[in-house]
């Protein structure tokens, strides 16, 4: 996994290492789990409605998949559709509440999308909260508690 974020965030650098040390020891179907749990935590910041019907077929592709009922193309597929989705958005925050679906999504593609859809949940919330470190770092926290319920730590 990458060490740095892949896009530009205000964050809580110590938590963020903390978070990416949890993930790497993790297996990729608690981190496909954690990472709709994040992208769940976060959607209902949008400022505009968000096409549900695409967002929860992602999550049942990626449910399928850790049953292996569903192959890592359709999950691939899948998550493609959530990112096509987010292009449509009129608003910044909207069109990142759907990367962080996607990226989420896209776990059971290569669980180093965990960590992006991370981040993504991050700059949901820079977004949503203006900046406001407090609140960030409250989601961060979150984010490692939620991570540690599933691996058990």
């Amino acid at each position: 996994m990458s060490d740095k974020p892949k896009i530009k965030i205000l964050d809580n650098s110590e938590l963020r290492e903390k978070l990416l040390f949890l993930t790497k020891n993790a297996g990729q179907i608690d981190l496909a789990n954690w990472a709709i749990n994040c992208a769940k935590h976060i959607l209902d910041l949008s400022t505009e409605k968000i096409n549900l019907e695409i967002v929860n077929f992602g999550f049942e592709t990626n449910k399928l998949w850790q049953e292996n009922k569903a192959s890592v193309n359709q999950v691939r597929q899948a998550g493609f559709k959530i990112h096509e989705e987010a292009r449509k958005c009129n608003t910044e925050i909207s069109k990142t509440i759907l990367r962080t679906v996607g990226q989420a999504v896209g776990v059971g593609h290569m669980k180093e999308h965990a960590m992006v859809c991370s981040d993504y949940a991050i700059k949901t919330v820079q977004l949503y909260s203006s900046n406001n470190i407090e609140i960030i770092t409250e989601e961060r926290n979150w984010q490692i508690e939620e991570l540690q319920k599933i691996i058990g730590n």
